[in-house]
């Protein structure tokens, strides 16, 4: 649920190979000689993303899966997605989830203070669409986070627990009260970031106001603002890292592995624990990665 006003009003045809035009405005070249197979692909995703937590993989069988925080009080950041977004309580073996729309959050307890928050990171805030900013706001000011506002009654930023910042914006044209949006990175060369997800993970070449854009299945993306020096690394902040679910780990880990991308964790078999395979990577940027196979079921 939350797919699909997303899919058909946002971007489009994301993800569903590369003869499929997207519908706002980027990559509009074949929208007329392929305006029939477009619409019937477009009905085949809308229908599967309706009951699906994840959008439908792309073309090399990836979507968007996951952000990982690693924080002293699960309890307390927990509370605050459930509070503000209404996040839904999940379990995959031992692997405690919350659901929102288009995303897992997943909660693990550090074992020492993370060593910031989203602040300096590579990975500056998370974004996320809410149909009604003003009850949002309304939740975020009686679980006392601040709120800082960016465009009056439209956009904010939210500081959650442990310093994440979180984007929060009113699309009054979504299906459900929220869904996940951006992950949004600061980086020195905008456009090698995007091409490496493009490579990597199948992303399509896209723009957020005028940022470089790596779109996902969904609508979602990853944004890249571009700074005069290299941020700092994700691993062992308390946005930990980011997650991405395949279709065939071990296909992807091989073409990774090929194309010389840093490998911090082959693949792993943990279903017995986690009903997951994993693995773990690192971006040319200092995104710590985790590649998860099994987490679409959920």
């Amino acid at each position: 649920p939350g797919m699909v006003s997303r899919s058909l009003f946002g971007s489009g045809c994301a993800g569903l190979g590369s003869g499929c035009a997207r519908l706002n405005g980027r990559n509009c070249d074949s929208v007329k000689p392929m305006r029939i197979p477009c619409v019937a692909s477009l009905l085949v995703a809308l229908t599967a993303s309706a009951f699906a937590q994840l959008a439908p993989p792309n073309n090399l069988g990836i979507s968007l899966g996951h952000i990982h925080f690693v924080v002293p009080d699960v309890d307390a950041t927990k509370k605050a997605w459930v509070d503000i977004f209404g996040a839904v309580p999940e379990q995959a073996g031992s692997l405690g989830l919350l659901k929102i729309p288009g995303i897992f959050i997943i909660l693990t307890k550090a074992n020492t203070p993370p060593a910031g928050g989203t602040n300096g990171s590579v990975v500056n805030h998370i974004g996320l669409s809410v149909k009604d900013y003003a009850d949002v706001k309304a939740k975020a000011a009686a679980a006392g986070l601040m709120w800082r506002e960016l465009t009056p009654n439209v956009q904010a930023f939210v500081t959650f627990p442990e310093a994440v910042t979180v984007e929060v914006m009113e699309d009054k044209t979504l299906a459900t009260a929220v869904a996940f949006h951006h992950i949004h990175e600061s980086v020195p060369d905008q456009e090698a970031a995007r091409a490496w997800y493009m490579k990597e993970f199948g992303a399509g070449s896209g723009t957020r106001r005028n940022m470089p854009a790596a779109m996902m299945p969904g609508a979602e993306e990853i944004d890249f603002l571009k700074v005069p020096m290299p941020a700092a690394g994700t691993k062992g902040r308390s946005l930990d890292h980011i997650g991405f679910e395949v279709k065939d780990l071990a296909v992807t880990m091989k073409r990774l592995e090929a194309d010389g991308v840093t490998i911090n964790l082959p693949v792993r078999d943990m279903t017995k624990q986690i009903e997951l395979k994993i693995a773990f990577v690192t971006d040319p940027n200092g995104t710590y990665i985790e590649i998860t196979e099994g987490l679409s079921a959920k």
